[in-house]
């Protein structure tokens, strides 16, 4: 085997060939020392040799993701974000503006993926992808659904109606309101609007439920569950629709006591394309 016309030793050829064989994406460097029933310190020069000649990326200490043979000769392959999330944190779900790409709500492709969790994580970077972790309470860290990253790995990542109500809840780690709107609008056929509700009012926050009033309202989206939420949510005292923006104010929502510090054609701009 040849990568960038650099031969590789026996040991390293074993190593490639055993997690190609085992489709092993990801591996550890206790992973590399049962497979070469090596010491440490072999197995971590066996580790260092394919580093150097490309076979092998280290994405944090003791953690490292397989360059499959497909590369080719320029070692030119990428992996996709969820074959690695699994092997950062073990509780956790893929969401938010990550999410609404992956259920294609949204055309943006973010250069963040973003990770919700109940543990805290300090946000990292690999390749030329960025890794920001969330920290969510118990509470609402429900939602989310087992899917296919290869022929052995599965991730989780939000469902649909997770997705807009985490949104809804955090935008800033969606791209902002107008984002959500958006996903709200592409994935309005897909998604079950009562399970939406649902989740809302599982949060316990009542301005999740307000924005999901407003929007459906701006959208036009018959839905049947408006008057629910304005029997549940109490005018005063009024939120921001858009929390990043919470020194301007437009006017009031009434009905969502919200104060509306968005305008309309901001709001539904991505009509416009």
């Amino acid at each position: 085997m040849v990568t960038r016309n650099i031969k590789l030793g026996p040991q390293e050829t074993k190593l490639l060939f055993t997690l190609e064989e085992k489709e092993m994406s990801v591996f550890t460097a206790d992973d590399a020392k049962r497979i070469l029933g090596s010491g440490p310190a072999s197995s971590l020069l066996v580790i260092s040799g394919l580093k150097k000649k490309g076979r092998i990326r280290q994405i944090e200490k003791g953690k490292y993701l397989l360059v499959p043979a497909r590369a080719g000769i320029d070692g030119n392959w990428a992996e996709y974000a969820w074959v690695i999330v699994p092997h950062l944190i073990d509780v956790y779900y893929v969401g938010f503006w990550t999410a609404m790409n992956y259920w294609a709500m949204t055309e943006q492709i973010p250069h963040t993926v973003f990770v919700a969790t109940t543990k805290r994580k300090r946000s990292m970077e690999f390749g030329n992808q960025r890794y920001e972790f969330v920290t969510l309470s118990k509470k609402k860290f429900f939602g989310f659904v087992k899917e296919k990253a290869d022929k052995k790995e599965f991730f989780n990542i939000s469902s649909k109606e997770k997705t807009i109500v985490d949104g809804l809840m955090h935008p800033q780690y969606c791209g902002g309101i107008p984002e959500v709107t958006k996903a709200m609008w592409n994935a309005r056929k897909e998604v079950n609007w009562k399970t939406v509700l649902e989740m809302a009012q599982k949060t316990g926050i009542s301005v999740v439920l307000r924005r999901l009033g407003y929007l459906l309202q701006i959208l036009e989206i018959e839905t049947g569950i408006s008057k629910s939420i304005m029997k549940q949510i109490r005018q005063y005292p009024y939120h921001y629709l858009d929390p990043t923006h919470i020194k301007k104010k437009i006017e009031y929502s009434n009905d969502y006591g919200l104060i509306i510090n968005i305008t309309k054609n901001e709001l539904l701009g991505w009509r416009d394309y």
